[in-house]
């Protein structure tokens, strides 16, 4: 056990020396919880040994996990500092869930799957992730009763940011989503301010559509 511990220590290592800090991810907290977090343990047994691939994976229900770069440079938009209250949509197999947790004092995340809500959630029991807190649920809503939040981060692309999660976020939090089309989106870091939201380009990207309410409609 000692030895298979190593290995994944090893190929965590390697990947944020590799895909995420040698693409410019310079935030030393998104850096040593990306070293710490066991990305194997967040996908099925027979992907195992990709999961620390530059790549995305599938994770069942058409749903996949994204490349490790790419939950850095998210996380990274958001400049958490420890404190933070954050809501995720879409929580997926839960390793952004679990990154995210390793950073802030509380993560607020929900799936409308329930297969994949189930069984994340008896995950982050297993492994002791007692700030996560997972809600199933349209995630195009937010989570108003909790809100409001001081960062969100939304994990699959839509049309446009649904107004609810604007309005849930904190005046000077910031929220990061794919936006765009079925196929490809665009990376969007929000700042909301008193007066204004300011919207920041970060990259072309591509995820699972965002489905609900105030998204795609299925």
């Amino acid at each position: 056990m000692k030895s298979e511990a190593k290995k994944y220590a090893s190929r965590r290592r390697e990947m944020v020396e590799k895909q995420i800090a040698s693409r410019g991810v310079t935030d030393p907290l998104v850096l040593e919880t990306m070293s710490r977090v066991p990305r194997h343990l967040f996908v099925s047994e027979a992907l195992v040994d990709s999961a620390y691939g530059d790549f995305p994976l599938p994770i069942g229900e058409g749903q996949t996990i994204s490349q490790p770069y790419i939950i850095a440079e998210m996380t990274q938009s958001l400049a958490l500092k420890g404190y933070e209250r954050v809501l995720e949509i879409g929580t997926g197999s839960g390793y952004q869930a679990a990154v995210l947790a390793q950073i802030v004092y509380k993560v607020y995340t929900i799936e409308r799957n329930n297969v994949l809500f189930l069984q994340t959630r008896k995950l982050f029991d297993k492994l002791k992730y007692h700030n996560i807190v997972t809600r199933y649920s349209d995630g195009t809503q937010g989570w108003k009763q909790e809100g409001p939040f001081d960062a969100i981060i939304v994990t699959a692309g839509g049309q446009k940011i649904p107004a609810p999660l604007i309005e849930q976020l904190s005046v000077g939090g910031r929220l990061v989503m794919p936006v765009g089309g079925n196929f490809s989106q665009e990376l969007l870091l929000v700042e909301k301010t008193e007066d204004k939201i300011k919207t920041t380009n970060l990259g072309a990207c591509r995820f699972v559509k965002l489905v609900g309410q105030h998204g795609w409609q299925e």
